[in-house]
């Protein structure tokens, strides 16, 4: 699982004050204390989200055995990524009689199943909720791709800013190069 801190939606999602406010919700597992014992306090800026489940069995025992994917990873991981998630997120059909796990018809072959938990949300807020709320929980995945790599847009610009120069550089380089050698191109031969 990709581990992102409170202080990453600074200045991007959120204000400082409403990031401190988000992370203080939380309690935080501190320690150990003068008596060697483990003691929680409210979350600061400097603390991971927390993890949805204690521990890889308590995952699987939520999800009828398997372990959930962290989604932030394969939209960068795969090729269109964040198309790959929309689709796995909002494929599910209607679920048969009976039946909590049902399968993905965007996914080839039907192989996946999962639970339905967008359109159950959906379906409990089906009083104020539009037709295409299923489709924009979808659409948020661009979250999971930015929590992948929240550095990426500072990345890519620092990356122009090094080409901008280097350009520069080269520019400068080859104007020196004709420069200083036309003289020695404008010589007759012996």
């Amino acid at each position: 699982m990709s581990l992102i801190s409170f202080c990453d939606l600074v200045g991007v999602a959120y204000t400082e004050e409403e990031t401190k406010a988000m992370a203080a919700e939380i309690e935080v597992v501190d320690g150990p204390n003068d008596e060697g014992e483990m003691f929680t306090r409210p979350g600061n800026l400097s603390d991971h989200f927390p993890q949805p489940y204690a521990n890889e069995q308590a995952a699987r025992f939520a999800n009828g055995g398997a372990y959930p994917p962290d989604l932030s990873l394969l939209t960068k991981a795969r090729h269109n990524g964040q198309n790959y998630v929309f689709a796995l997120l909002t494929g599910y059909c209607d679920p048969a009689a009976g039946v909590s796990m049902v399968p993905n018809n965007r996914i080839r072959g039907n192989c996946l199943t999962f639970p339905l938990y967008l359109a159950d949300l959906s379906r409990k807020r089906e009083s104020s909720c539009s037709s295409t709320m299923l489709a924009q929980m979808g659409k948020d995945v661009t979250f999971l791709t930015w929590a992948a790599e929240p550095e990426m847009e500072e990345r890519k610009l620092m990356g122009f800013k090094w080409i901008f120069v280097l350009s520069l550089a080269l520019l400068q380089a080859a104007y020196y190069r004709g420069l200083r050698w036309s003289v020695l191109n404008t010589k007759a031969g012996p």
